[in-house]
């Protein structure tokens, strides 16, 4: 039918019936939720439920690997650095302090804990003493001994790296943390006797008649003590660094792994 020139169709009619079942067809169609993408068109997909743990692993014994390589090249160091402090007759010496008047010419010189080195007119230092004797200063040979010690610790916590062949890596980790406390608290102790042992014959001979317990009188701390120091805080950091990485072996990784990274850590 005809009304003000547009054609106008009952609702009864087939025509307004088949025009409403094609809306309704294409709402459905866009309320279908969308296929899931083809993995093959570089789309990302998430693992399965299955493969997490072995990825988690993966990751985490990668990252403890690298970590655990800087904390064994910094082991190797410090070791290396005890064996200068041990042999460097460079633990204190003789400031730069020029003559005035008619005295004698003091000594010149430096102080270690084998030898005693002073300068004489020829370029090279005249010492008394050394390693190759084995035989520390008489005054300081409860320091020598401390710093044996702790020389002795840190390389056995460098040797026990061949373990993680065939120990546990947490328990590698523990054994050479202990090992590098042990050798931090020696050389405390050893730089803490050094100071108290400055009233002796060979100091008095170097820094002349002032000299005392925790008193240098003429001469000052060299480079040999001060890195002796700084050992101690090397082996507290690398101690508490050996700590973290074994607890962190066994805290994170899912507990069906902890079997399977048995001497996974630092294997080549």
């Amino acid at each position: 039918m005809l009304e003000n020139g547009i054609e106008v169709y009952p609702l009864s009619s087939p025509a307004v019936k088949v025009s409403v079942s094609n809306v309704h067809r294409s709402l459905e169609t866009k309320q279908q939720p969308e296929s899931c993408p083809d993995p093959q068109r570089g789309m990302s997909v998430s693992p399965p439920l299955s493969e997490l743990p072995g990825l988690y692993q993966t990751e985490f014994v990668r990252s403890a690997r690298a970590v655990g390589v800087l904390w064994a090249v910094c082991s190797l160091c410090f070791a290396i650095l005890q064996i200068v402090v041990l042999v460097q007759p460079s633990w204190i010496g003789t400031g730069d302090a020029r003559h005035l008047g008619a005295g004698p010419v003091p000594v010149s010189g430096t102080l270690g804990l084998f030898e005693v080195c002073v300068e004489s007119d020829w370029p090279v230092l005249d010492c008394r003493g050394g390693l190759s004797s084995l035989s520390p200063l008489p005054s300081f040979q409860s320091v020598a001994v401390l710093v044996g010690v702790s020389l002795w610790a840190v390389w056995t916590s460098v040797l026990c790296l061949c373990l993680f062949r065939f120990c546990s890596a947490a328990t590698v980790y523990k054994i050479c943390a202990w090992l590098q406390l042990t050798a931090g608290f020696c050389l405390a102790l050893a730089c803490l006797l050094f100071p108290d042992s400055w009233e002796s014959p060979e100091m008095r001979a170097l820094c002349g008649d002032s000299v005392g317990s925790f008193s240098p009188g003429n001469c000052s701390v060299h480079w040999a003590y001060i890195l002796a120091m700084l050992g101690i805080l090397d082996a507290a950091i690398l101690a508490t660094l050996a700590f973290v990485l074994a607890n962190r072996q066994d805290a994170l990784l899912p507990p069906d792994a902890k079997d399977v990274t048995t001497g996974l850590l630092m294997s080549a």
